[in-house]
């Protein structure tokens, strides 16, 4: 089954015809469809309502607070898709591994995964073992109506490069120092990672997600020759993993102007673009039978309103020739964004590209 056909199964049929759905399998749309990576986060004033008092990752395993934080930038903004409101260390968490989400920092893995005794803490990931999931993305549904839910996980390489640096790095010393002195142990801990992050999204698009995203922020600090050769398996792995259920495949990295192809070849239906290389040029790097998504630099949107609608222009007019867009940031909504402008540029979009 593609991402063409028709849904079967437990897909939602309320969502197949959404502008959103229908730009990721490369359709006419009614209008160009938007959404934002972190739409449902810092920068709504309700979100730090519903979420004060209560730590990262025990926000991720409440049904009812997931859900009521992914609605928040649905009912608020007019978006034309819901992401899924949790964390890309979420399933480590759930299979046992010592890892919290420090503020201001990032997550941080008590014990570092380096040598191979290291991955025998790495086991499967069962439905299980992530019921909160489930439960969540199945109310969110039955909310959402005809609104698409688009669930995520973390790629293969920016987990390991979490579990081995212990947490967030500027420079991934210790990740690269074992891709390029350990090859097969690397390879070895991509393919657990690709096996896990293959069950956290089948739990999702299982219990009613429309569309899967897949997010490898930090695989822009590698080289294309180095991205084919010892990570891109383990992300095509995964993207295989969930071909059969039919639903849209996004691929998105920061900082991949030179991966953009590979990142296609890796097995997405979507190539998510951040706001350094013009769609245009995207598309000639991703090559045809992809649709694109992005990618307005989120910065733009503290400038005011009409700097904020040029540079929309400009994205619009650079994706006028692609078979499939899907207008978003190039990366996410950072904290202190008026949310005033996220809805201003839903709108203005819409407005802009009404059929």
């Amino acid at each position: 089954m593609s991402a063409n056909d028709r849904p079967t199964g437990q897909q939602q049929t309320a969502t197949y015809d959404s502008a959103f759905l229908r730009a990721c399998r490369r359709e006419p749309v009614p209008h160009t469809p938007v959404w934002f990576m972190r739409q449902a986060g810092r920068s709504l004033p309700e979100y730090r309502k519903v979420r004060e008092g209560t730590a990262m990752l025990e926000s991720c395993m409440m049904p009812e607070l997931v859900t009521e934080i992914t609605l928040q930038p649905v009912r608020r903004h007019g978006v034309d898709a819901a992401i899924y409101f949790s964390d890309i260390v979420v399933p480590l968490k759930a299979i046992g591994i010592d890892l919290d989400i420090k503020p201001g920092v990032g997550p941080v893995v008590e014990k570092p995964v380096r040598t191979r005794a290291d991955l025998e803490r790495l086991r499967p990931l069962e439905p299980e073992d992530v019921t909160y999931v489930t439960e969540a993305v199945r109310m969110l549904v039955g909310e959402l109506g005809a609104t698409p839910l688009i669930g995520f996980a973390g790629a293969p390489f920016t987990l390991a490069s979490y579990l081995v640096e212990g947490g967030p790095s500027r420079n991934h010393e210790h990740t690269k120092a074992m891709m390029y002195g350990d090859p097969q142990l690397w390879a070895d801990l991509l393919d657990r990672l690709a096996v896990i992050t293959s069950a956290f999204l089948k739990v999702q698009i299982e219990a009613g997600a429309s569309a899967v995203q897949l997010f490898d922020s930090w695989v822009g600090a590698l080289a294309p020759a180095d991205y084919r050769r010892s990570v891109l398996p383990a992300s095509a792995k995964v993207f295989d993993a969930v071909s059969g259920y039919g639903v849209p495949r996004i691929h998105f990295g920061v900082g991949t102007g030179e991966l953009l192809g590979l990142m296609g070849e890796a097995g997405a239906d979507v190539v998510g673009v951040d706001w350094r290389v013009p769609l245009d040029e995207a598309a000639r790097r991703v090559g045809p039978g992809k649709a694109l998504q992005g990618n307005i630099d989120p910065a733009v949107l503290f400038a005011p309103r009409e700097a904020v609608e040029t540079k929309a222009r400009e994205v619009l007019d650079a994706a006028a020739g692609l078979e499939g867009h899907v207008f978003n940031l190039g990366h996410g909504v950072l904290p202190n964004t008026d949310p005033a402008a996220l809805t201003r540029l839903v709108e203005y979009v819409h407005e802009q590209t009404a059929r």
